[in-house]
């Protein structure tokens, strides 16, 4: 019997950097300006890509109002 293959829905916050086309620094700072979601586990800060594309949705419908 053969595993399946977790898929991963999580991003580290370099992968989570690389996905939207910023900075790791920049990443970090809203982390701790608390304006982009993320969890902490184990010391690590995860971010679901679903909520990466509802972030990015919501500022670009600001950028526009």
């Amino acid at each position: 019997m053969e595993l399946q293959k977790v898929q991963r829905t999580t991003l580290t916050m370099k992968e989570a950097a690389e996905y939207l086309g910023i900075s790791y620094w920049l990443v970090n700072q809203l982390v701790r300006r608390k304006q982009i979601p993320c969890s902490k586990v184990g010391g690590k800060y995860l971010f679901r890509v679903q909520a990466l594309e509802e972030y990015l949705e919501k500022m670009e419908q600001q950028s526009i109002s």
